[in-house]
C-alpha cells in the first residue's frame, strides 16, 4: 500500500494516508486511519463514491470494481454494508459496517463494525468493534451506546525466543502487530500463557514447560497509557527458572513481554481476553 506524503489542506484537519491496489484513498487525522467524508475527499482532488462510501484515486471498470466489493459474501438482513474489497464475509444481523480490503469475517448480530483489512475476525452482539485479526469480539451495547464502548476481545501472542533477553511477543505471532488500547478507554486483561522448549544446548530437556496467568488493567487517558499487572505461575515442568511472561505497555499499544533462557528455543503462546470499556470523556 503506497503512503501519500499531502500536506493538510486550510481548514482541514484530516488528509490523505495511503491508497489500496483499487484506488481506495485512507485518509488519517495524525492519528487514526479514516474514511473521509465527500466533502474531505472532493477538496483533495478525489472522486467519492456515493454508492459504497469510499474515495478513489481512479474509477474501476464497473465489473471489475463489483467483483472486488462482493465475491463470496453473504449478507442476511437490512442495513449491512461491505465496502470495497470486502471478501468471503458473512453477516447475519442489521445495519453492521465492514470498512473494506478484508476476508474471511463473520458478524452476527446489529450495529457492529469490522475495521479495513482486518482478516479472520468475528463478532457478535451489538455495538462490537473488531480491530485485529483473528480476533474475536463480543459487543454487550445498546443502541445509545458508543462503538465497542463495552466488550470482550479475544487474541493470540506469540512468539519464538532463543535468549535470556525480555522480548516482545505479537499479535498472532506477526512481527510488530499489538492491539491497539482505544483513546479514553480501561481494558481489563487476562492472559493464558503457556511456553515449551523445542530446542538449544543448556541446562534441561525439549518438553520442559511452564505455564501462567498474567493480568491487569491498562489505561488510556488521552493519548496515554498505564497499566497495572500481576502474575501468578500455574504448573510447570522441567528447568524453566529464569522463564516468565509480563504485560506491557508499548506506545498506545498492548505488548506481551516475555523472557526465556539463553541457548535455549521456547515456544510461547497466550490467549487473551480484554474486557473493554470506552469512553466518551477525556480520562
Amino acid at each position: 500500500m503506497a503512503k501519500a506524503t499531502i500536506p493538510y489542506l486550510t481548514g482541514f484537519d484530516v488528509k490523505p494516508l495511503s491508497t489500496s491496489p483499487i484506488g481506495v484513498v485512507t485518509f488519517t487525522d495524525g492519528r487514526y486511519d479514516i474514511t473521509p467524508n465527500q466533502l474531505q475527499c472532493e477538496a483533495y482532488g478525489y472522486t467519492y463514491n456515493q454508492a459504497d462510501g469510499t474515495c478513489s484515486i481512479f474509477t474501476f471498470n464497473t465489473n471489475l470494481n463489483r467483483s472486488f466489493s462482493n465475491e463470496s459474501n453473504k449478507v442476511e438482513g437490512t442495513g449491512n454494508t461491505t465496502e470495497t474489497g470486502t471478501n468471503n464475509t458473512y453477516i447475519l444481523g442489521e445495519n453492521n459496517t465492514v470498512r473494506g480490503l478484508s476476508r474471511n469475517n463473520i458478524i452476527v448480530g446489529n450495529n457492529n463494525e469490522i475495521a479495513n483489512g482486518v482478516n479472520n475476525a468475528n463478532v457478535y452482539g451489538t455495538l462490537g468493534e473488531a480491530t485485529a485479526d483473528n480476533s474475536i469480539v463480543l459487543g454487550g451495547n445498546v443502541a445509545a451506546d458508543l462503538l465497542g464502548e463495552r466488550q470482550s476481545i479475544q487474541v493470540i501472542y506469540g512468539t519464538q525466543t532463543t535468549a535470556g533477553s525480555t522480548d516482545a511477543s505479537y499479535l498472532n505471532n506477526t512481527t510488530d502487530k499489538l492491539l491497539a488500547v482505544p483513546e479514553n478507554a480501561v481494558m481489563y486483561f487476562h492472559a493464558d500463557v503457556v511456553a515449551v522448549r523445542v530446542g538449544g544446548t543448556a541446562t534441561g530437556n525439549v518438553g520442559d514447560y511452564g505455564s501462567w496467568v498474567e493480568r491487569g488493567v491498562i489505561i488510556n487517558e488521552s493519548g496515554t497509557l498505564s497499566i497495572s499487572r500481576e502474575r501468578d505461575e500455574i504448573k510447570s515442568s522441567g528447568t524453566t527458572t529464569l522463564w516468565r511472561p509480563t504485560g506491557a505497555i508499548s506506545g498506545t499499544d498492548f505488548v506481551m513481554n516475555v523472557r526465556g533462557a539463553a541457548n535455549v528455543t521456547i515456544e510461547w503462546c497466550s490467549n487473551i481476553t480484554f474486557t473493554q470499556i470506552k469512553t466518551s470523556v477525556a480520562l
